[in-house]
């Protein structure tokens, strides 16, 4: 009795440590894109998983992602000026920046519909809430599923359009969208989370040296 006292006790204790908020670090996360089309579905299996990394500090963060498919890709988000900076470099089409305002009106708000749903998903120990959300924008309707955790309070690429109407860091997501008539499915996994420092200056969206301004491709 007092060894099965003792397992549960740590048990409890590791689930409830690992519910603790996490105010920076680097998050580690796995994409997987999928297709019914066989030939777009044939290119994707030659390219694999591909993997993000994520700094992050308070509500501010800068994800890395690279691979063949989209060359590097960084996104950095500063939840203090409301700005996301987004650069791309690879072969084909040279380095470009782009710098959004992430400030959501009541009419941006109007395109998105959120639905709290009663599931949850444990990853890495920590207990995620499930939504489901749909996005119309320019014409393009993106449907999301995220499971989120309260514990990492900061802004993911998913959750910048949707205001305040989520809580929590999606620690796992699957996006629906329809590309140039192919109907494709991103799903994300985070599959590491370590507590760091992490510097401020990483959070900086004013465009570098060297890259040309999308908009004005």
């Amino acid at each position: 009795m007092k060894k099965i006292f003792l397992l549960t006790a740590l048990a409890f204790s590791v689930m409830v440590s690992a519910q603790k908020k996490i105010t920076e670090g680097k998050i580690i996360s796995k994409q997987t894109i999928s297709t019914d089309n066989e030939q777009m579905q044939a290119q994707l299996a030659m390219i694999g998983d591909m993997e993000t990394v994520t700094l992050f500090k308070g509500q501010s963060s800068r994800s890395e992602l690279d691979n063949p498919m989209s060359g590097k890709v960084t996104t950095v988000i500063n939840s203090d000026t409301k700005k996301m900076l987004v650069l791309m470099s690879n072969p084909a089409l040279g380095k470009m920046y782009s710098v959004e305002d992430i400030s959501l009106s009541e009419e941006d708000l109007k395109s998105v519909t959120v639905t709290k749903g009663s599931e949850t998903k444990t990853v890495l120990g920590y207990t995620c809430q499930k939504y489901t959300t749909s996005i119309t924008k320019d014409g393009v309707k993106v449907d999301m599923v995220l499971y989120t955790t309260e514990a990492i309070p900061v802004v993911s690429q998913q959750t910048t359009s949707l205001g305040d109407k989520i809580k929590g860091f999606p620690l796992y997501a699957e996006v629906k969208m329809n590309q140039m008539g192919i109907d494709m499915t991103v799903t994300t996994v985070v599959t590491k989370i370590e507590p760091q420092s992490v510097s401020s200056d990483l959070f900086d969206t004013t465009p570098p040296e060297g890259y040309k301004n999308m908009k004005g491709q």
